[in-house]
């Protein structure tokens, strides 16, 4: 089924539909949905030749409004952002993309997440971060680089909302659209330096805290789809010494990590800052 692509008035609903061929391949149609619906996703059914596909039809509005990296830009740079975008699924470790391929899109993650990291000479990855839903990734290649710098892996499965670079050169050329986006730029810029001064300065219990907080916030009960080796690797650490701390904070009481929950049995917040 061909992508169709439409302009959003106020009175229309953009949705991304992914379904399946016959060969398992993924199939994405863009298209207006005349029902009226408060839900993000819609199951809907469509008759293709002799058979009946249900599908799932996503809509796709919701994503890019509240994600914090679109938040400086106007209703309508909104609009104009959804006719471009696509929706691809990443099984669980699988790449989204390579370091050195040849960048042409950027990326919302809507569900699961994904591991940036870059490889050393000697084969070791160095992870950079771990995006979770609502963030943007991969924008450097629209400005600075022609290849990505670093590879995106999904660390549990996970769908994304790419943005060709083709298209967001084209809504570049409106002024407001491009003031707009240049601060976000520098806003994810003064993200990164943060992080060069995270691994270089806290010790690793601090980094273990201050990246549950920020991925998850400050509850007291966590449930996480990382392993301990991936969240290792978001903190700069080893699994060796990751279990070590863990086993240490379990016995002083702060924490108590069985399968995939975390609970903090203590406040550790109050002292990361």
């Amino acid at each position: 089924m061909p992508a169709n692509r439409v302009s959003p008035s106020a009175n229309q609903t953009l949705f991304v539909i992914q379904l399946s061929n016959s060969r398992k391949q993924p199939i994405s149609y863009r298209g207006k949905n005349e029902l009226r619906s408060t839900d993000y996703s819609t199951d809907w059914k469509l008759k293709l030749g002799a058979g009946v596909v249900k599908v799932r039809a996503m809509k796709i509005e919701p994503y890019i409004n509240q994600s914090p990296f679109f938040k400086g830009l106007s209703v309508e740079h909104h609009r104009e952002l959804e006719t471009i975008c696509k929706l691809k699924s990443v099984k669980k470790r699988d790449y989204l993309f390579h370091e050195g391929e040849k960048g042409s899109n950027m990326f919302l993650l809507i569900d699961g997440n994904l591991q940036l990291h870059k490889n050393t000479e000697d084969g070791r990855e160095v992870v950079i971060r771990v995006i979770k839903p609502g963030e943007v990734f991969a924008e450097v290649v629209l400005f600075e680089k022609e290849r990505y710098p670093v590879s995106a892996r999904a660390v549990t499965g996970a769908t994304v909302l790419s943005f060709p670079k083709a298209g967001i050169h084209r809504l570049l050329d409106e002024e407001g659209f491009r003031n707009d986006f240049i601060a976000m730029l520098m806003a994810k810029q003064r993200y990164l330096a943060e992080r060069i001064q995270e691994l270089t300065t806290k010790d690793v219990e601090q980094r273990f805290f201050t990246f549950l907080r920020s991925q998850y916030g400050e509850k007291e009960t966590i449930h996480t789809p990382l392993s301990k080796k991936d969240i290792a690797a978001a903190i700069g650490t080893t699994p060796e010494s990751l279990s070590r701390l863990i086993q240490r904070l379990h016995e002083d009481k702060i924490i108590d990590w069985k399968g995939k929950e975390i609970r903090i049995l203590s406040s550790p917040w109050t002292w990361l800052e």
